[in-house]
């Protein structure tokens, strides 16, 4: 368990360690990995692939065989998950009275396929002082491929995997599925690496499909060849523009609310000339030490903002009111003083009522859990 102040990379580099460590203990064939750097919110961009008249299965080899390769090369993107449709796959039904016929067991024709598969070589030979390469390239390709593997000989004749088996191709068991609108669909998620710029990342990632897509294309079972779309359903670009939009009306609606109620109220337009300009300042002072601290632009931190904006401009009303008043009534006094000391006499008061709001606000950083990383 690992403590929030724990560097993300030094950490998963100490699991890899417990990892290769704990090999020992776990039983043959068992191969622990380490997830994709991604965090709980890394899931920002959703597409699925649209071919009239394609299948599932097609689509998901194109996904898992080329889309997402393309993809995951994409700067700052950690992962490409591949959702719905059929992976395909070689299945070999046996046929349990023809193995006894050939005396065949199972393991005999597991060996024989998985031999059949793998590239093998067989050292140089030596020909007019030349050396030649041996090489013996396993490579399926397709089910007659499997159906003609031999699996041993009996007096000179081989025994096929076809003679013990029947061999086809068929989609692998699925634990689920993508529905887009009431229908099954092909598609994936796009998931960045821990702490990228989400909004570069999907842009990125969008000129990247925009530089496949028209490559991309499907021939049906009739010969007919049509194209594939890359159709985004989840898109976090939405989020962040609103999430940037509403802050910006906020700013926005207090200005125009602010500069009205002085204006009201003092019948002074260079009074809400000067208080307008508190706003905008102490929105970018706040991102100032948001990047000086590292805290991530969100929505809840820019939710944070959008309420401080309304103290900000109550606090501006009450000093400038009072700046005003002083001035207005002791023209006579040098200009600079009477400010001065208007300003201290509502400050002490000022500053009362924000560090009463920023009270109010301390046990939000005593949440743990899931409550404390979010707020």
């Amino acid at each position: 368990i690992f403590k929030d102040e724990v560097d993300y990379y030094w950490a998963r580099s100490r699991v890899l360690e417990r990892m290769n460590v704990s090999l020992s203990r776990l039983p043959t064939g068992v191969v622990p990995g380490l997830g994709s750097d991604a965090t709980a919110l890394g899931q920002v961009f959703y597409y699925t692939l649209e071919a009239e008249g394609a299948d599932l299965s097609k689509l998901r080899s194109l996904q898992d065989w080329y889309i997402r390769y393309q993809l995951q090369s994409v700067e700052g993107v950690t992962e490409v998950a591949t959702l719905g449709g059929y992976v395909r796959e070689y299945q070999i039904d046996v046929i349990p009275e023809k193995l006894r016929a050939h005396r065949v067991t199972l393991p005999d024709v597991y060996e024989a396929v998985r031999r059949s598969n793998v590239d093998v070589g067989a050292k140089v030979v030596e020909s007019n002082r030349y050396e030649f390469f041996i090489r013996g390239k396993g490579f399926v390709r397709s089910v007659q491929d499997i159906e003609n593997v031999v699996i041993r000989q009996e007096g000179g004749t081989p025994i096929y995997v076809k003679n013990v088996a029947t061999v086809q191709l068929g989609p692998e068991f699925r634990r689920g599925t993508l529905d887009n609108a009431g229908r099954e669909a092909t598609g994936a998620v796009v998931l960045i690496r821990y702490g990228e710029n989400p909004l570069a990342v999907i842009n990125r990632v969008k000129q990247k499909i925009a530089e496949i897509e028209p490559g991309l294309r499907i021939t049906l079972p009739s010969g007919k060849v049509v194209p594939v779309k890359i159709v985004p359903y989840y898109d976090r670009t939405d989020i962040i523009y609103e999430t940037m939009a509403t802050l910006r009306d906020n700013l926005i609606e207090e200005s125009m609310v602010v500069a009205f109620i002085v204006v009201l109220f003092l019948l002074h337009l260079r009074s809400s000339l000067a208080v307008l300009p508190t706003l905008p300042l102490a929105l970018a002072m706040s991102f100032g030490v948001m990047y000086w601290m590292g805290v991530d632009s969100n929505i809840m931190s820019l939710a944070g903002l959008a309420i401080a904006i309304g103290d900000v401009s109550d606090m501006g009303i009450i000093m400038t009111e009072n700046i005003y008043r002083r001035l207005t009534n002791e023209r006579d006094r040098p200009y600079f003083d009477v400010v001065c000391e208007a300003s201290t006499e509502v400050g002490g008061a000022i500053v009362t009522a924000v560090v009463n709001t920023v009270v109010s606000f301390i046990p939000v950083f005593a949440l743990t859990g899931p409550e404390g990383k979010m707020f």
